[in-house]
């Protein structure tokens, strides 16, 4: 490689053509506004225009975006810019582009079991419909809305790549459900306990509504103030709230009952096999039926026209509790960075989600 020499002496940078087998030289004003010579190497034109270091054109080399990458897993972009002393615009376009890349095909051969659920964006009342794959914690779909509609792209993917998903976790919404069905007959739908529980859990508190409604003033005292303690298990409820919780239940006879009816209901899945499952979740429906208390009535005639989804977590014991935990990250990413414009970039930091690690300073 020949050298070239240029004799600076001008005020401000400005490009000067060099030679067509040279590299562009320019001059600038030295100490003092004296002229002071800068060697500039020469390179080929095809290397000038295609650096092996760099992208054209680009005022970064691939080693600094490589940098930026990995800091982007532990920081936010305003976080990245500071560090590296680039502009945030400069880093959200090293980010994206990344992220693009690695992510314009997702592989889908290897995937048997899904999750399927939503999660809610803001009071602006927005949805996202995320798929993971389960065996490997990968988000491998998202779109926005909820329901079926949502995952008619991505079930169309799953026949084109010819996968054979064997079951698919997701709550009781006859929106999922229905689709699962139609596109993927040949997987198992489970139906999702933590759910269900939660279901119970709503039919508990609008007994506990109605009875206070109804009750007076002596017995609404002991009512009030006893939501959480009754949706929480057995188990978990704090020492010192135990007494409150026994004198709700000892003055209202179909509180008692549709409460332990649901501490009950989470035995069914300690059973050991499916036909013993069945046969469980008959007999606590014939019990639910027979209390007279349309709450619990009403929960019954849901738990057995779904029972077919929820005996299926005895063949394929999965559940949606991994999207959950996926739906807590995606708030952590959001609230580190102050909201999303990008819809295409939120979306991009989704599926590198499972490689991002999130640490809490000053603890």
């Amino acid at each position: 490689m020949s050298r070239l020499w240029a004799r600076t002496g001008a005020t401000a940078w400005a490009a000067v053509a060099a030679d067509p087998h040279g590299a562009d030289r320019h001059e600038g004003s030295g100490v003092g506004h004296r002229g002071a010579a800068v060697p500039v190497p020469a390179m080929r034109e095809d290397v000038r225009r295609h650096p092996p270091f760099a992208l054209a054109y680009a005022c970064y080399t691939h080693r600094l975006a490589q940098f930026v990458c990995a800091l982007s897993r532990w920081m936010t972009l305003q976080e990245v810019a500071t560090v590296t002393h680039l502009g945030w615009d400069t880093v959200k376009h090293i980010v994206k582009s990344d992220l693009a890349k690695r992510y314009q095909h997702i592989p889908l051969q290897d995937v048997r079991y899904l999750a399927v659920d939503e999660i809610h964006l803001g009071p602006k009342g927005k949805f996202l419909t995320i798929v993971l794959d389960l065996e490997s914690g990968r988000i491998l779909h998202v779109a926005k809305g909820r329901g079926g509609a949502a995952l008619q792209k991505f079930f169309r993917r799953l026949r084109l790549a010819r996968v054979k998903i064997e079951a698919v976790a997701c709550d009781m919404s006859a929106a999922y459900w229905s689709a699962i069905l139609r596109w993927l007959p040949q997987a198992k739908v489970v139906f999702d306990h933590f759910h269900i529980i939660k279901l119970a859990n709503e039919k508990i508190d609008d007994l506990r509504r109605a009875l206070q409604r109804e009750a007076g003033i002596l017995e609404r005292r002991y009512i009030k103030g006893t939501r959480y303690l009754l949706m929480m298990g057995a188990e978990n409820v704090p020492e010192g709230k135990r007494a409150a919780l026994a004198e709700a239940l000892r003055f209202n006879e179909p509180l008692t009952m549709a409460y332990y009816m649901k501490e009950e209901l989470r035995e069914l899945w300690q059973q050991t096999s499916h036909r013993q499952a069945k046969r469980w979740l008959d007999g606590w429906c014939e019990q639910a039926l027979d209390s007279g208390i349309s709450q619990m009535i009403s929960l019954a005639k849901t738990m057995r026209a779904h029972a077919t989804g929820i005996l299926n977590y005895f063949l394929h014991p999965i559940s949606t509790g991994p999207l959950e935990g996926i739906n807590n990250k995606i708030k952590t990413l959001k609230r580190k960075a102050y909201g999303y414009r990008d819809h295409d970039f939120f979306v991009l930091k989704l599926f590198s989600l499972h490689e991002s690690r999130f640490a809490f300073t000053g603890c």
